[in-house]
Formats: structure tokens, C-alpha cells, sequence
């Protein structure tokens, strides 16, 4: 074992001592509460015995805590996607997934602009969530906005276009699939 987790072990029975008296609990409540013996517990609190998960589980519920609180594991990282932003074609993309192929995420900024709509087709399936502005869609023989809320999908291999309105910036999600596959959402069946 590595020097790290001896330390983390090592604070784990005066962990559990700690918490044990802060709610006032004996050791022969403890151990009715858990099935653990009393001597197992006395063991566990002084470091004489190290603590597996077997012992921790029914500690942790016991004491109604998660078992990262009685192993002391260090919080979590920042999960917050901290993404570059790319600019392409007047566009600012800031990529919300970072595996390469599959199901690509973005959120785009598009600048105010008046553009000629150039349809165009690829393979793949792309679904589209306007968080903010106006987005217009050329698709196949449709021309359509899409406002703050709404939502497009469809099949690239039909030409499409999606841009400004020429009205002001927008900002969306976009959802791309390069092998054709199909957004699915999940929801739960309206009761009747």
C-alpha cells in the first residue's frame, strides 16, 4: 500500500470514535446496530484493526453518513467542463465533450451576420437547442427559425444550413452524431 492510503486508514478509527461519541452512541449500541462486535468496533476506533469495506458499510449506515465522510476521501474535483474555445467560420465553438468519435457536444456562439444559405450534406445526425437569439434553419426544401427553447433534429445527408437570422447573435447547442445516430431522450410515461 502506498503511503497515501496508510495515512487515510490511519484516520479512520479516530474518524469513527469521533462520530460514534458525537452522537452520543455506546459501543454495545453500535454493535447492535451493526452486527459488529464490541471488540471488533474498540479495535476499528484505537487503529488495531484496519477498516475494510465490509465494516464500513453498516458504520456509514448506521450513522447515517456517506462512506466518503468516514474514509475522509478528499472531495471531488471541479467538474465544471473548462473547454478552449475554437472560432471556424465566424462561429465560436466551445466543445462540451472531449473523447474523440461518437456523439460530439458543442455550445456555438453565431455572430450577428447576414449570410446566403450554402446547404450542405454529410453523414451523420445532428440535433440543435437554441439557448438564446434566433436560428435559422435551411433544410431540404424548409426554411425555418428556431427561438430560445426549440429544438431541431435531423439527418445531415439532406443539405442543411443553420445560421443567423441577420437580427442579432444566437447561441445554441448542437448535438452531432457522425454515424448517424439518433439523439434519445428519455422520459417517463404521462399517467392517464
Amino acid at each position: 500500500m502506498s503511503d497515501d492510503t496508510d495515512e487515510v486508514l490511519a484516520e479512520v478509527g479516530p474518524r469513527l470514535r469521533r462520530l460514534r461519541k458525537e452522537r452520543g452512541a455506546t459501543l454495545a449500541a453500535l454493535s447492535a446496530a451493526t452486527g459488529i462486535s464490541v471488540s471488533t468496533l474498540s479495535r476499528l476506533e484505537s487503529g488495531l484493526r484496519k477498516p475494510s469495506l465490509e465494516l464500513l458499510l453498516p458504520l456509514a449506515r448506521a450513522h447515517q453518513v456517506p462512506l466518503d465522510e468516514l474514509v475522509g476521501a478528499p472531495p471531488a474535483g471541479d467538474p465544471r467542463v473548462r473547454s478552449k474555445p475554437v472560432v471556424r467560420g465566424g462561429r465560436t465553438h466551445w466543445p462540451l465533450t472531449s473523447r474523440p468519435g461518437g456523439l460530439r457536444a458543442y455550445k456555438v456562439l453565431e455572430p450577428r451576420r447576414n449570410e446566403v444559405p450554402e446547404p450542405r450534406s454529410h453523414e451523420g445526425y445532428e440535433w440543435l437547442y437554441v439557448l438564446s437569439g434566433r436560428l435559422r434553419l435551411v433544410l431540404g426544401e424548409h426554411d425555418v427559425v428556431l427561438t430560445a427553447g426549440e429544438a431541431a433534429e435531423f439527418d445531415t445527408r439532406t443539405p442543411h444550413w443553420f445560421g443567423s437570422t441577420g437580427e442579432g447573435p444566437v447561441e445554441f447547442l448542437s448535438l452531432f452524431g457522425p454515424q448517424g445516430e439518433r439523439m434519445h431522450v428519455r422520459a417517463r410515461p404521462g399517467r392517464p
